[in-house]
């Protein structure tokens, strides 16, 4: 067997410094060697997990394929690396010290006294060396490299029992097996307008105080940083880009690729590879510009909607085009908002009737739901690109009901439990009693029970679709034949025919609702199809890209591009 190899990404100087980013895109360029390659996330908060943490607290909860609720940049590694993570690769606090309790509980310890060190820091190596050996990939074999992103900052309290873990884990797997990337700040003050250095100094002299010494320090000012925090110019990377899908290949110029080979002896060559020529295509590829309204009520804090923009952005790169995401309140379409601040209201209108296309994400609480199913009615009168995912799907079933139906009361019970016509109900096995886990959660299979939908020939007109849940209410099935009858489908179900999955509207280039969750899966070089729709009806494309048979259809794993003498596209087979 050979040795794991393990690369540990701490931070300095602030938190949300790109972390997450830096330990995928390293994951990246491993991979493509080829390397096979995993990732933990671990967070000191005392949380079991991110399932109930508001939006604006932690931005958004990230859904896998097992039905955890996890940090959003579990997200980002599944993205950049085509892998697909358990909820054991999101380690937190909370889970650590629930597990030792309950081997406290069964009598494990044998009577002794359970302290930080050493139970709680041989729990944390445990399961770090338990999770990097589980497969991520399609071909179920076992990993090789385990990045390892230490969220927070060096020197909170809440991290000290990790960085003590790492400090024993790096003479338990010796050193030829392990790194540590430390990711910093470099601020540059405008009244000088020189880059400072200390903080960074600062925050290495401090993370080498409690027993790690990094082996990279990522960002700017080569030699200053080398000098005083007593590592090589080349172990010192510059990380300043415009997209975030160009720093695996900042990271390949840099050389730091031929390092890792270096330190930890992997058996790799260093030449260039297809894999990130497919990205540097891909970043390149830039024409047109199309603008989605993102109707919501988090809108003020972006990272709310990551994997939505992640999801949008992925689809405008696969056709070519720039994508501008206008950032709608959903409470600022409504008519109180026009009483109490007419100019706020006037704008978001006019944000919402400038955009090409018109997006509503899931979310929760009653708040701003009006505001969401005026935008769904203007979407569905006007003929715009119109997609709804989870809550959005569930409140255009509202609008249509009202507006079609002529059910003025119509709702969903969990903003109205006394509405007359309940359209949107609370789930049988929903206990309202806990909040944590207690959703539909998890990868389930939606099965299209029509040959006609735009969204089956969108997934490269396949029987059924896999795709991740979250959510707690559903439409009302007994309710189905009273919308059918108006032309408005119900075109995908659960396997039993009793959830109502995936709808789409008569006489519209594109309305359509999702009750799953498409942008948890969606990939730089595999964007999501219903996404994909929404932008290729909002360029004016739709029509001729089912024409054509959906060649940019997911379902292969393709990467596209078009030729420049011809307007046939080319997939990643041209590539590979």
């Amino acid at each position: 067997r050979y040795s794991m190899k393990y690369i540990l990404v701490t931070g300095g100087v602030i938190s949300g410094i790109g972390k997450g980013i830096i330990a995928s895109s390293v994951g990246t360029i491993l991979k493509s060697q080829p390397v096979h390659v995993t990732a933990i996330k671990i967070d000191p908060y005392i949380n079991i997990d991110a399932g109930t943490f508001s939006p604006y607290e932690h931005g958004e909860v990230f859904v896998l394929d097992d039905g955890g609720e996890v940090d959003l940049d579990l997200g980002n590694y599944e993205r950049f690396l085509d892998i697909r993570l358990t909820k054991d690769n999101n380690l937190t606090t909370g889970k650590i010290y629930q597990s030792v309790i309950n081997k406290e509980r069964r009598g494990d310890y044998l009577g002794k006294t359970v302290q930080v060190v050493p139970h709680i820091t041989d729990a944390i190596q445990e399961w770090v060396i338990r999770q990097a050996r589980v497969p991520v990939d399609d071909d179920d074999v076992e990993p090789q490299v385990c990045v390892i992103e230490l969220g927070g900052t060096v020197g909170d309290i809440e991290s000290m029992p990790f960085i003590e873990a790492f400090r024993q884990f790096q003479f338990k797997v010796k050193r030829e097996n392990f790194c540590n990337i430390h990711v910093s700040l470099v601020p540059q003050p405008s009244a000088t307008g020189e880059q400072k250095t200390k903080p960074t100094q600062n925050s290495v002299r401090e993370l080498r105080g409690l027993g790690l010494s990094p082996d990279l320090v990522s960002q700017a000012v080569k030699e200053k940083i080398s000098m005083f925090c007593h590592v090589e110019p080349e172990q010192v990377i510059c990380v300043h880009v415009s997209s975030i899908y160009r720093v695996p290949l900042l990271l390949e110029d840099q050389g730091v690729v031929g390092y890792f080979c270096r330190r930890l002896n992997l058996p790799i060559e260093t030449r260039p590879r297809k894999m990130l020529a497919k990205w540097k295509e891909m970043s390149d590829r830039l024409t047109g510009c199309w603008s989605i309204a993102l109707v919501g009520k988090y809108t003020k804090f972006s990272d709310s909607y990551a994997s939505v923009i992640k999801a949008l952005e992925h689809s405008a790169l696969a056709i070519s085009h720039k994508l501008e995401v206008k950032y709608v309140d959903s409470a600022d379409l409504e008519a109180g908002t026009l009483q109490e601040e007419p100019v706020k209201y006037h704008e978001a209108w006019q944000k919402l009737c400038s955009a090409d296309g018109i997006l509503v994400p899931g979310g929760f609480g009653v708040r701003g739901t009006e505001g969401k199913i005026q935008a769904i009615s203007w979407a569905r009168k006007q003929k715009k690109p119109f997609l709804g995912v989870c809550l959005g799907m569930q409140l255009a079933v509202c609008e249509f009901a009202r507006n079609m139906l002529d059910w003025k009361d119509a709702n969903s019970t969990e903003f109205d439990p006394e509405t007359k016509y309940p359209v949107v109900i609370d789930m049988p096995e929903h206990n309202p009693g806990q909040m944590g886990g207690t959703m539909r959660l998890g990868k389930r299979r939606t099965i299209f029970k029509t040959k006609n939908s735009i969204l089956r020939k969108l997934y490269g007109d396949v029987d059924y679709v896999e795709e991740r849940h979250r959510h707690r209410f559903e439409v009302n099935p007994e309710l189905k034949q009273h919308f059918e009858e108006k032309g408005f489908h119900f075109v995908g179900q659960d396997v039993e025919g009793e959830r109502m999955e995936v709808i789409e509207l008569d006489d519209h280039l594109y309305f359509v609702g999702v009750q799953y969750h498409p942008e948890f899966t969606s990939r730089p070089i595999k964007p999501s199809p219903p996404y994909l729709g929404l932008l290729l009806a909002a360029a004016g494309r739709l029509p001729g890209h089912l024409q054509e048979g959906c060649w940019l259809s997911p379902r292969y794993g393709l990467m596209f591009s078009e030729r420049p003498d011809s307007s046939h596209p080319v997939s990643s087979r041209d590539f590979s």
